[in-house]
């Protein structure tokens, strides 16, 4: 029986919880799986319920965060190279960044190396995170460890492009894609109750248009285009009726809820009940279908994505999507089509949001279409099935 060690980054809510959940859970049972994972931020969402309710077993690594320390990262490739030498796998499979760099190196110098090292890109660090200097060191840093890889998955056609051509970081040879995978069936059922259950707690009139947005608070993300999107979408036509839920936490919090009261909008806190308020923060919360239910439409305005987990619940969901246009976002939302795209401006993007908001036939037709698109692509049972063929390959 093959043996199979999957090291995950952090137990924080996102794709790559997901993808390590569903192939730990549904594997084929030829194969063993061990798994661990590094800790999360503190103003992270914890995404431990994701495998605890699939009944996936999992160690954290102690000193595994995700950022750079000497110190905690020695203590944990230590504690990464133990486990390597403990559990004996045939295949290292690592996920994300932090997880990519101390799994490879640990299994590469392992006494009894693995017959494979995987290594699965879940988005990417270089654009938009760090300085060019710090992103050249990571990129000559990722060109070294992909050449200690047998093989790189990418989850989108776009994300293998910018890591063969635009990054020179491996060759097209070695990198396989395979999207990702999640469980949409709650998310596409029509269920009427669910959106009725969450306007009504919310108090929303059947004429208000809901906004939602979900995801961490951080620069990356940038929520600050949906607030000034949305202050010219109100000044041009303050007859129309409308709320925006912000999903999530993080450090930014407190700065985005500034801007909303400098821009002349209500809001309110996670701890209040301000209902009334335009803007309402709602932390973290698990019942995402119920929020999408409750939704028309469900924005997402970051500065680079890999692919787009909130925005394939939304398309599952029957929802219109108004995404910018970048990282491999477009592999999931065909413009005019599944849903809309915008560019990095306001301007632009407040104008996507008005064709959506003032056209609901149109609104409807671009969901029905991407309800469809999301279950036929991204279901586990493919990411699965591709990540079975793919470690067949490698130990053959």
């Amino acid at each position: 029986m093959p043996k199979v060690l999957r090291i995950l980054n952090r137990l924080n809510i996102g794709g790559p919880t997901y993808n390590v959940a569903y192939l730990s859970r549904y594997m084929n049972a030829a194969y063993q799986t061990q798994l661990l994972a590094g800790i999360k931020e503190p103003h992270e969402g914890s995404s431990e319920y994701m495998l605890k309710d699939l009944g996936v077993t999992f160690q954290y690594v102690p000193d595994m965060f995700r950022r750079i320390n000497p110190i905690n990262d020695a203590r944990a490739y230590r504690h990464i190279s133990k486990e390597i030498g403990n559990y004996q796998p045939d295949i290292v499979h690592t996920h994300a960044a932090k997880a990519g760099v101390l799994g490879r190196l640990a299994a590469y110098h392992a006494a009894n190396r693995p017959k494979a090292i995987v290594h699965t890109y879940h988005g990417n660090v270089f654009d938009g995170y760090f300085s060019p200097f710090k992103t050249k060191v990571f990129l000559a840093i990722e060109r070294y460890l992909c050449g200690l890889s047998n093989a790189i998955v990418a989850i989108s056609e776009k994300q293998k492009d910018d890591l063969v051509n635009k990054y020179g970081i491996a060759s097209a040879s070695k990198v396989h894609v395979i999207r990702l995978g999640f469980d949409l069936e709650k998310f596409a059922e029509l269920d009427e109750q669910k959106r009725l259950t969450f306007r009504n707690y919310y108090r929303i009139t059947d004429d208000e248009a809901v906004i939602t947005i979900t995801g961490r608070l951080t620069a990356i993300k940038n929520h600050a285009l949906l607030i000034k999107a949305v202050k010219i979408f109100r000044d041009e036509n303050p007859l129309v009726k409308f709320k925006v839920f912000i999903v999530g936490d993080g450090e930014l919090l407190d700065e985005i809820a500034d801007m909303a009261r400098n821009m002349g909008f209500s809001y309110c806190m996670p701890n209040e009940q301000n209902y009334d308020a335009q803007i309402i923060f709602t932390s973290w919360r698990k019942d995402i279908d119920v929020i999408n239910a409750g939704s028309d439409i469900i924005a997402l305005t970051s500065l680079n994505e890999g692919t787009p987990v909130s925005i394939i619940e939304a398309l599952a969901s029957g929802k219109g999507v108004l995404c910018t246009d970048v990282g491999g976002v477009k592999d999931v939302v065909k413009d005019g089509v599944t849903g809309m795209l915008s560019d990095l401006s306001a301007e632009m993007y407040a104008q996507q949001l008005q064709k959506l908001i003032l056209n609901p036939e149109r609104l409807q037709q671009m969901a029905d279409a991407g309800k469809q698109f999301a279950l036929q692509n991204y279901a586990y049972q493919r990411l699965v099935k591709e990540t079975e063929e793919l470690y067949k390959y490698l130990l053959s």
